[in-house]
């Protein structure tokens, strides 16, 4: 079971965090191979709705994207690029998500990415009272108010579960 007290070392993610004068609460557990925010959220004891997952996608010119989501739903990439306006969309390659944001797939945080990318938040996601979202290391959570995801992230709203 998961130590909710349990301190995690200082992520970039933490530092964008921090410098942006933004709270937000630490949540590790013990991470799963392809567990997911089903895993993460089962430990935390957290509804996986409000469990926000960092998807690394990119369009048809092969400009990477950040897509936040439930953790509960899929992205309709089919729906993402008419929103944004592009031909396609569809997933990076593992390889090629970490070389653009700096963190390792499975924790992968839309905060302190090495590149910086369009960041795009499936609508639903602003209207919860908090979430959970990688903190920039496998097998940890910040918990923070989705305003920041529009705010001082900059991430635009769209329409775009399954």
């Amino acid at each position: 079971m998961a130590k909710k007290d349990r301190h995690v070392s200082e992520t970039p993610a933490t530092q964008w965090l921090k410098a942006q004068g933004i709270a937000y609460t630490e949540h590790a557990y013990d991470y799963v191979d392809h567990g997911g925010t089903a895993e993460s959220a089962r430990q935390l004891g957290w509804d996986e709705h409000a469990v926000v997952k960092t998807l690394v996608m990119q369009d048809d010119k092969a400009e990477p994207l950040i897509i936040l989501m439930h953790g509960d739903r899929q992205v309709s990439t089919k729906n993402l690029a008419r929103e944004i306006g592009v031909k396609s969309v569809e997933p990076c390659k593992p390889e090629v998500a970490q070389r653009h944001s700096g963190y390792l797939v499975g924790g992968t945080s839309p905060f302190g990415t090495r590149k910086a990318m369009r960041v795009f938040v499936e609508a639903g996601v602003l209207a919860l009272p908090r979430i959970l979202i990688n903190g920039g290391r496998r097998g940890y959570l910040v918990g923070i108010e989705p305003a920041v995801l529009s705010g001082p992230l900059g991430a635009r709203a769209v329409h775009c579960a399954l």
